[in-house]
Parts: structure tokens; C-alpha cells; sequence
């Protein structure tokens, strides 16, 4: 699949909060939500709202170390009202985006990551909303759906995150995905070339694109797979299929559990 642009991550965090606010408009607002249980559906519209105006202001000031969340202007809705909130939502997506598409991918500015770049908050902006808007739709009831390109890269962008943190001793659960001979094929049934593999050695983990027989196997539609991965739908569920060591992919699935 062919990598995502700059333009197009800042027009997926606003078009992907679009599609949250429409489940959060369709549910009931003090509802739990299942795939976040310490969260009310108010409490993710929050999260993700507060996120897109922190990483806004983190690039719209050129920030060279991390923006503590009181410095960042209206991160949080003023008062209750649902018609705030969703106010809030969109007015918070549309500057953030338009924040990025000015700076550009290559604007130098911090980030707790591997890479201090414009760049990298717009992508890991567009793929928190993607991830979230799951978690409303499921509080909400209503149907999820996600482009193709967008469901790999979100793949992508989490393995290269459990990588960082497993690496970097930021996540001491992720540095126990280790243990030669062992390996996690993800295969996505309709979509040609998204396929996965990820080779446990001693020392950690790496991964790639690659069609290889392994330890265990997830096999499902691609946003099925995507959602499996991010712990938004049970190994277990209908829509997917795990062929082969079952324990592995749990394995896997609790111990990059920190995002």
C-alpha cells in the first residue's frame, strides 16, 4: 500500500473526529465504554479533544519540551452541555489539523517518540482518532468502518510504537515480547499485501511486511485485524480467526497493553 501523506493524516484527524462525534451524538454520554472501562463516552470525547489541542499547541509554539496541560488553551469544554462538547470537538480538530498542514512534516518540535517531527504528530494524531472512534462507536452502538490504507497503517504505527517502548525500557511490559523461535503472522483476508510478521529473538522483537507461516495466525478482514490488534475486539470474536498457538497472540495483546 502506498504511504500516507502529510495532507492526508491532518484531514483524517478532522474527518475521524467527525465520524466520533457522530457516535458520541448518537449515545448516551455518561454511558461506560467497553474497550475503556475507566471511561465514560463524555470522558474519551475529552481525551480525545484535549489530545488534538495539546498537540496543537506543541507545534504551534515549536515546542522543544513537553507542554504541560494547563499552558494549552481550552483543553477541556466549557461546562456540560453536549452541543459544547461537540463544538469543542470540531473546533479543536479543524486548528489542530490546520496547525500541521502550515508547519509541514518536517517542522523539528518534541515528542516523547523516536522522531520529534510535525510529521509524527500529525500521523499519530489521525491514528489516536482512528482507534478512539472505535471505542465510541462500540459505546454508542453504532457501525464502525475505516479505509484500508488507514486500518495498515495503524497496524504499522503501533508496531513501531511497541518496538520504541520495548526498546527504549519506556514500557516494562513491552520488553518481556521476547523469546526465540517464536512468531505472529497478521493477515488480512481482503486486502492483498496487508500482511504482517513479527519474529520474537532474544533480545526483543522485529517485525515486517511478509506472508510467512507462524507460531499463531490472525486472519480476518483488515479493520477486524486492526481492531484485534488494538485491542478493540476479542481474539475470540467471530469476525477473526486464530490459527495456531492462541496463547501467543494473548501473549502479545496483554503486554502491549500501555496505549
Amino acid at each position: 500500500m502506498t504511504p500516507l501523506t502529510h495532507e492526508r493524516y491532518c484531514d483524517e484527524i478532522v474527518l475521524r473526529t467527525d465520524a466520533l462525534r457522530y457516535a458520541v451524538a448518537d449515545g448516551d454520554l455518561d454511558a461506560r465504554v467497553p474497550t475503556c472501562p475507566e471511561w465514560t463516552l463524555r470522558d474519551l470525547a475529552v481525551h480525545v479533544g484535549g489530545a488534538h489541542r495539546w498537540v496543537g499547541e506543541i507545534v504551534r509554539t515549536r515546542a522543544t519540551e513537553e507542554v504541560p496541560d494547563e499552558r494549552v488553551p481550552h483543553f477541556t469544554p466549557d461546562g456540560d452541555d453536549p452541543a459544547v462538547l461537540d463544538a469543542w470537538l470540531a473546533e479543536g480538530a479543524a486548528q489542530t489539523a490546520g496547525v500541521l498542514r502550515e508547519a509541514g512534516p518536517e517542522l523539528p518540535v518534541w515528542s516523547w517518540s523516536w522522531e520529534h517531527s510535525a510529521g509524527f504528530w500529525a500521523r499519530r494524531m489521525a491514528i489516536e482518532t482512528v482507534v478512539h472512534q472505535a471505542d465510541a462507536a462500540l459505546a454508542a452502538k453504532v457501525p464502525y468502518a475505516m479505509a484500508q490504507d488507514l486500518a495498515a497503517d495503524t497496524i504499522d504505527e503501533w508496531l513501531d510504537i511497541v518496538a520504541f517502548a520495548a526498546g527504549s525500557g519506556y514500557d516494562p511490559q513491552a520488553a518481556e515480547l521476547r523469546g526465540g523461535g517464536r512468531s505472529i503472522h497478521l493477515h488480512a483476508t481482503d486486502a492483498p499485501g496487508a500482511e504482517w510478521l513479527i519474529e520474537f529473538g532474544e533480545d526483543g522483537f522485529t517485525w515486517r511486511r511478509a506472508h510467512e507461516k507462524a507460531t499463531v495466525a490472525l486472519r480476518g478482514p483488515l479493520t477486524d485485524v486492526m481492531l484485534v490488534f488494538n485491542r478493540r475486539l476479542a481474539p475470540d470474536s467471530d469476525r477473526v480467526e486464530v490459527l495456531g498457538d492462541a496463547e501467543l497472540l494473548d501473549f502479545w495483546l496483554a503486554r502491549s497493553s500501555f496505549g
